[in-house]
Protein backbone atom coordinates (compact mmCIF):
# COMPACT_ATOMS: atom_id res chain seq x y z
CA UNK A 1 0.00 0.00 0.00
CA UNK A 2 1.26 3.15 -1.32
CA UNK A 3 0.71 6.49 1.11
CA UNK A 4 0.82 9.81 -0.69
CA UNK A 5 3.86 11.75 0.43
CA UNK A 6 1.15 14.66 1.83
CA UNK A 7 -0.55 12.02 4.06
CA UNK A 8 2.88 10.63 5.19
CA UNK A 9 3.79 13.88 6.14
CA UNK A 10 0.55 14.78 8.04
CA UNK A 11 1.14 11.93 10.14
CA UNK A 12 4.37 12.24 10.96
CA UNK A 13 4.10 16.21 11.56
CA UNK A 14 4.08 17.67 15.16
CA UNK A 15 0.78 18.09 16.46
CA UNK A 16 -0.64 21.63 17.42
CA UNK A 17 -0.76 21.06 20.80
CA UNK A 18 3.01 20.17 20.94
CA UNK A 19 4.11 22.75 19.14
CA UNK A 20 2.50 25.01 21.33
CA UNK A 21 3.08 23.39 24.19
CA UNK A 22 6.81 23.08 23.09
CA UNK A 23 6.99 26.97 22.78
CA UNK A 24 5.18 27.52 26.32
CA UNK A 25 8.06 25.41 27.74
CA UNK A 26 10.77 27.04 25.86
CA UNK A 27 9.79 31.11 27.20
CA UNK A 28 9.41 29.88 30.44
CA UNK A 29 13.27 29.19 32.16
CA UNK A 30 13.59 27.91 35.63
CA UNK A 31 16.02 27.08 38.36
CA UNK A 32 16.07 24.17 40.26
CA UNK A 33 18.02 23.95 43.58
CA UNK A 34 18.59 20.88 45.74
CA UNK A 35 18.45 21.04 49.35
CA UNK A 36 18.90 17.90 52.10
CA UNK A 37 15.13 18.09 52.59
CA UNK A 38 13.66 19.31 49.72
CA UNK A 39 13.88 20.30 46.11
CA UNK A 40 13.36 23.73 44.93
CA UNK A 41 11.74 25.90 41.77
CA UNK A 42 12.09 28.74 41.31
CA UNK A 43 10.21 30.93 38.27
CA UNK A 44 9.84 34.25 37.13
CA UNK A 45 6.11 35.88 36.81
CA UNK A 46 5.95 38.85 36.63
CA UNK A 47 2.83 40.70 36.72
CA UNK A 48 0.91 37.27 37.25
CA UNK A 49 -1.69 36.66 40.29
CA UNK A 50 -1.64 33.11 42.04
CA UNK A 51 -4.79 32.60 40.42
CA UNK A 52 -2.42 32.44 36.71
CA UNK A 53 -0.53 30.15 38.05
CA UNK A 54 -1.63 25.90 38.73
CA UNK A 55 0.73 23.49 40.41
CA UNK A 56 0.14 20.06 39.49
CA UNK A 57 1.51 16.33 39.81
CA UNK A 58 1.08 13.95 36.77
CA UNK A 59 1.79 10.36 36.91
CA UNK A 60 2.92 10.06 40.67
CA UNK A 61 6.30 11.97 39.53
CA UNK A 62 6.07 15.19 37.14
CA UNK A 63 5.64 18.16 38.50
CA UNK A 64 3.24 20.76 35.93
CA UNK A 65 3.52 24.34 36.25
CA UNK A 66 1.14 26.29 33.82
CA UNK A 67 -0.59 29.45 33.01
CA UNK A 68 -1.63 31.99 31.15
CA UNK A 69 -0.70 35.79 30.95
CA UNK A 70 -3.32 38.11 29.52
CA UNK A 71 -2.83 41.16 27.60
CA UNK A 72 -4.66 43.71 29.55
CA UNK A 73 -7.72 45.34 27.42
CA UNK A 74 -7.40 49.06 26.58
CA UNK A 75 -10.24 50.51 24.15
CA UNK A 76 -8.75 53.86 24.22
CA UNK A 77 -5.25 53.62 23.76
CA UNK A 78 -3.05 51.67 20.46
CA UNK A 79 -0.08 49.65 21.54
CA UNK A 80 3.12 51.19 19.16
CA UNK A 81 5.23 48.14 20.56
CA UNK A 82 4.58 44.89 22.56
CA UNK A 83 7.29 43.59 23.68
CA UNK A 84 6.27 41.54 26.93
CA UNK A 85 5.14 38.20 26.42
CA UNK A 86 1.21 37.24 26.92
CA UNK A 87 -0.07 33.93 26.37
CA UNK A 88 0.19 30.17 27.73
CA UNK A 89 3.24 28.88 29.52
CA UNK A 90 4.03 25.46 30.52
CA UNK A 91 7.23 23.50 32.46
CA UNK A 92 7.48 20.05 33.49
CA UNK A 93 10.06 18.40 35.51
CA UNK A 94 10.60 14.64 36.47
CA UNK A 95 10.75 14.23 40.03
CA UNK A 96 13.20 11.75 42.12
CA UNK A 97 12.25 8.86 43.48
CA UNK A 98 12.57 10.24 46.71
CA UNK A 99 10.01 13.34 46.36
CA UNK A 100 7.50 13.38 48.73
CA UNK A 101 4.85 14.34 46.22
CA UNK A 102 1.94 14.21 49.40
CA UNK A 103 4.65 17.52 50.56
CA UNK A 104 4.82 20.26 47.91
CA UNK A 105 4.23 23.90 48.92
CA UNK A 106 3.98 26.72 46.11
CA UNK A 107 4.62 30.61 46.83
CA UNK A 108 4.42 33.49 44.73
CA UNK A 109 5.87 36.68 45.97
CA UNK A 110 7.46 39.99 44.04
CA UNK A 111 6.37 38.18 40.83
CA UNK A 112 8.73 34.87 41.71
CA UNK A 113 6.77 31.75 42.01
CA UNK A 114 8.97 29.41 44.75
CA UNK A 115 7.55 25.41 44.19
CA UNK A 116 9.19 23.33 46.87
CA UNK A 117 9.06 19.46 47.28
CA UNK A 118 10.13 17.71 50.38
CA UNK A 119 12.15 14.62 50.01
CA UNK A 120 11.01 11.58 51.57
CA UNK A 121 13.11 10.24 54.11
CA UNK A 122 15.47 7.82 53.24
CA UNK A 123 14.56 4.17 53.45
CA UNK A 124 16.02 2.41 56.52
CA UNK A 125 18.37 0.00 56.25
CA UNK A 126 17.43 -3.74 56.42
CA UNK A 127 18.87 -5.43 59.39
CA UNK A 128 20.49 -8.78 59.54
CA UNK A 129 17.74 -11.46 60.05
CA UNK A 130 19.36 -13.78 62.35
CA UNK A 131 17.90 -17.81 62.39
CA UNK A 132 18.59 -19.63 65.49
CA UNK A 133 20.27 -22.81 65.14
CA UNK A 134 18.77 -25.61 67.04
CA UNK A 135 20.16 -28.95 68.12
CA UNK A 136 19.43 -31.89 66.70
Amino acid sequence: MDIPEEMEKAFNAPTRTYVRDAKAMASTPADVKEYPKSYVFIIDMPGLKSGDIKVQVEDDNLLVISGERKREDDKEGKYMRMERRVGKFMRKFSLPENANTNAISAVCQDGVLTVSVEKLPPPEPKKPKTIEVKVA
